[in-house]
C-alpha cells in the first residue's frame, strides 16, 4: 500500500469557540487533582469496574469530566490547531495530530491531567492493573486528534501495544460539532464469547477506557464543514520496548501521525549535542 503524508497547517477557520452547549472559558482556575475528584464524586467505581470486566476490558461514560475541565480542553484543542500536523494513507486514515511534545510545549495542563495521581488510582481500580506513565519519548503518551475536513477518519484497528506489558488507553471527548461515530468490537480476542458490536458518539467531557490489544475500533469519516477532537491518554504496566518494536512504532508514528520531526526529535537533539552522534532512545 503506498502510503502519502501531508505535513500542513489546518486553517484559522476551522477554530471553534465551544462545543455542544459548554460556553467558553472565563477565568477558569480547577486543578487536574480537584476536577478529577469532582468526576468520581458521582461515580460507583465497584459498579463500573464490574461493567469494564463484563465488557472485555471496555468502559464508556457520557459524562465524566466537569464543564470547567473540559472547557479547559476545548480552549487547549483551539489554541493548538496552527500545530496539528495532517496525514493520509489510503484506505485507512486522514486527520490531524498534536503530539505530547508540542502539547508539554503549549499547553501543559493537558500533561498535568494525564500525570493526575487521582486518576491513575481510579484508572488502576477499574482495569484492576498497576500503570505506569508512557516514556517521556513517546508522542502518544497524550495527544490531540484532529478531524476537520470532510472524509477524515480511522479504519478499522487496535491500539496495538509495541510495549513488553499493556496498554491502556483513555479516550475524552473534547470538541464534538461532528456525525463521526466510534464503532467498535467487543471480545474479539477472546474465544469463549462472540463478538458484540457496539458504537457511541462521545461529547465533550465523555471517556472511553479500553485494553488497546482488545478492542476492535473505528471513527467513520466527518462531513463538510464538521470538526471533531479527542484527546488520548496512553498508560501502560511495563514501560521497556524492544529496539525493533521501537522502530516499528516510531516509524508507523511518524507517518500515520505526528511526522518524522516530532518523533524523533530527541534523537536529533542528541546528535546536535554531541556533534553528529546521536546517544540514548528516542
Amino acid at each position: 500500500m503506498s502510503v502519502q503524508a501531508e505535513e500542513e497547517q489546518v486553517a484559522p477557520a476551522a477554530r471553534v469557540a465551544g462545543a455542544q452547549g459548554v460556553a467558553p472559558a472565563a477565568g477558569l482556575t480547577s486543578a487536574p487533582d480537584a476536577a478529577i475528584d469532582q468526576a468520581l464524586g458521582k461515580l460507583d467505581s465497584t459498579q463500573l469496574r464490574d461493567e469494564y470486566v463484563d465488557q472485555g476490558s471496555f468502559l464508556y461514560l457520557s459524562d465524566f469530566l466537569p464543564r470547567d475541565a473540559t472547557q479547559r480542553l476545548i480552549d487547549a484543542a483551539n489554541a493548538l490547531m496552527p500545530e496539528v500536523n495532517r496525514n493520509f494513507i489510503p484506505g485507512h486514515k486522514a486527520g490531524g495530530s498534536v503530539s505530547r511534545h508540542t502539547i508539554d510545549r503549549l499547553q501543559p495542563y493537558i500533561a498535568e491531567l494525564y500525570r493526575s495521581p487521582k486518576l491513575i488510582a481510579w484508572l488502576e481500580k477499574i482495569t484492576g492493573d498497576r500503570l505506569q506513565l508512557s516514556p517521556e519519548d513517546d508522542p502518544h503518551a497524550y495527544a490531540l486528534y484532529y478531524y476537520t475536513r470532510a472524509g477524515d477518519h480511522i479504519g478499522w484497528h487496535y491500539d496495538t501495544s509495541y510495549y513488553d506489558g499493556r496498554r491502556y488507553t483513555v479516550l475524552l471527548g473534547v470538541i464534538d460539532e461532528s456525525s463521526c461515530i466510534l464503532d467498535y468490537e467487543l471480545h474479539t480476542r477472546d474465544d469463549s464469547k462472540p463478538d458484540e458490536p457496539g458504537a457511541v458518539q462521545y461529547p465533550p467531557g465523555a471517556l472511553v477506557l479500553f485494553d488497546g490489544d482488545k478492542l476492535r475500533h473505528r471513527v467513520t469519516p466527518s462531513r463538510e464543514g464538521e470538526v471533531r477532537v479527542s484527546l488520548t491518554f496512553e498508560y501502560v504496566t511495563n514501560p521497556n520496548m524492544r529496539p525493533w518494536r521501537r522502530f516499528i512504532s516510531n516509524m508507523k508514528d511518524a507517518i500515520a501521525y505526528f511526522g518524522f520531526r516530532q518523533v524523533f526529535r530527541k534523537a536529533l537533539q542528541s546528535a546536535r549535542v554531541g556533534g553528529g552522534k546521536a546517544g540514548g532512545s528516542v
